[in-house]
């Protein structure tokens, strides 16, 4: 499909700016933003899946080091949750 756009020339400034920051061609590029928005958001996606493709999405995600920045091991014990303030009292 070809398409022909009217852009304001204080947009298209931008555009062109943007398009040489990812060292691309200006068509190249606004297909690429396109392309992009018209792309399934995870959320539907995961509404659309089966059961059995949850529970395998999940398990990649989990095995996955994806956004793991928190510590190996959580001690959340009831003496370490205290520990800091029975120490301050002493």
């Amino acid at each position: 499909m070809t398409v022909t756009l009217e852009l304001k020339p204080e947009v298209e400034a931008r555009v062109a700016a943007q398009a040489a920051a990812h060292g691309m061609s200006v068509e190249a590029y606004i297909q690429s933003v396109i392309e992009s928005l018209t792309v399934m958001p995870d959320e539907l996606a995961f509404e659309t899946m089966t059961p059995e493709e949850r529970a395998k999405a999940w398990d990649e995600w989990l095995s996955s080091d994806d956004g793991v920045t928190g510590p190996a091991f959580l001690d959340d014990s009831r003496e370490s949750t205290y520990q800091e303030r029975e120490d301050s009292q002493l």
